[in-house]
């Protein structure tokens, strides 16, 4: 070590002075400043101080870096400590730039370094390099002093995109907090109205189980009611009876009025209508008509006393509808069900009356025979057809 240096006197820099790596007292005075801001943290240099000073150091964080940059200058318990601390925290840096053997070399990883914005480490290990001359170091400084300005006005913008960022999420959080209060009050609307609505739920079921027991109990009811009658079935099945014997009386009843008219004198026909003679056809009925109810449905009002008397003769009663000219269909039903043998003229009666006919005989299988011209003669032969069928076996 030179005298200088014995005396806490820094060397000039004056060249690469083999391949000892220079000690920050060693470098010129204009690196100390930016080496010390940029290379140590300000929280970091304040724990250093006080460390080394061994108490709580009272400056601010400027009078902390002068106080710094003007104990470097020297070789101090200070500059010694800020150099133990470059050492440790850029170790892989220095250890990276033993690698360049030239000015050059040196040079040119401190460009990289610099493209690359790893600056802190690189400007540590490059001034503290043996082959730094003062030309690279000033060029260094002059490099990291414009770094610095670079790194201010991006500060800066970083600044101003936080604040905008700070003030976007004050918005974001007022209008999250509107919607967390609309979302509370929707949930509070929705649990009043769920809460109803389990009520209603609650109601209708118990309704239903209501409605349900009367149900059953009515069921029972009826069960007992019916098993305290004995013969039901048997019951309604007379009752049904008597209501088709009651209507068969009616159209009894009917009849006898028609017969009871019939005995009154016929009025004198016309020559153009007057009917056929009975005895000009001969009738041979068999005696399987006697007591029978025949109904003529349809024919001349004027034919009626006569067709009476035919039917009588051979020992049947005798039953008269007009096939809805003038008599109600209800009576038409009724004169059906109370007849054993049908004789419809088709050629005097109504549309409607003819499928009722035809209708109701087929259903209740009862013998019925059309016959197309209303006249003596074809009823007389509607009545022998109907007693042929009558006589044949099967």
């Amino acid at each position: 070590m030179c005298e200088k240096h014995a005396s806490n006197v820094p060397c000039p820099a004056e060249g690469p002075q083999g391949s000892r790596r220079r000690r920050v007292w060693e470098l010129s005075h204009a690196c100390h400043c930016p080496l010390v801001g940029v290379g140590l943290p300000l929280g970091g240099l304040r724990k250093l101080v006080e460390k080394v000073t061994g108490g709580k150091v009272l400056h601010d964080d400027y009078d902390i870096h002068v106080g710094t940059v003007s104990e470097c200058a020297l070789r101090t318990p200070v500059a010694d400590a800020v150099q133990k601390e470059l050492e440790r925290r850029y170790a892989q840096h220095v250890q990276r730039f033993r690698a360049a053997k030239t000015t050059e070399q040196v040079e040119a990883m401190w460009e990289a370094a610099v493209a690359a914005g790893d600056v802190a480490g690189a400007f540590w290990a490059g001034l503290s390099h043996p082959r730094c001359t003062t030309a690279l170091e000033e060029k260094m400084c002059r490099d990291i002093h414009m770094v610095q300005h670079q790194a201010g006005a991006c500060a800066r913008a970083d600044i101003n995109k936080f604040n905008a960022v700070v003030a976007d999420n004050a918005r974001l959080e007022r209008e999250v907090a509107r919607l967390q209060e609309r979302c509370n009050l929707l949930g509070q609307e929705k649990a009043l109205e769920s809460e109803r609505h389990d009520s209603q739920l609650m109601a209708a079921r118990a309704a239903t189980i209501a409605r349900d027991g009367d149900v059953q109990a009515l069921r029972a009811e009826l069960a007992r009611l019916q098993a305290s009658i004995p013969e039901l079935d048997t019951r309604e099945r007379l009752a049904e009876r008597v209501a088709q014997m009651e209507a068969r009386e009616q159209a009894l009843r009917a009849q006898l009025a028609e017969l009871k008219a019939a005995r009154a004198p016929a009025p004198v026909q016309e020559a153009d209508a007057a009917p056929e003679p009975i005895e000009a056809v001969p009738v041979a009925m068999p005696v399987r008509l006697e007591n029978r109810s025949v109904l003529c449905v349809g024919g001349r009002s004027s034919s009626v006393p006569i067709y009476r008397n035919m039917i009588e003769r051979v020992g049947a009663q005798f039953a008269h509808h007009d096939g809805g000219l003038e008599d109600s269909s209800s009576q038409l039903d009724a004169s059906l069900a109370a007849a054993d043998l049908v004789i419809c003229q088709t050629g005097c009666i109504s549309h409607s009356a003819y499928w009722r006919v035809k209708d109701h005989c087929k259903r209740h299988g009862k013998r019925c025979v059309f016959v197309d011209n209303p006249s003596v003669s074809s009823l007389v032969r509607g009545l022998q057809e109907a007693a042929t069928e009558e006589t044949q076996p099967g």
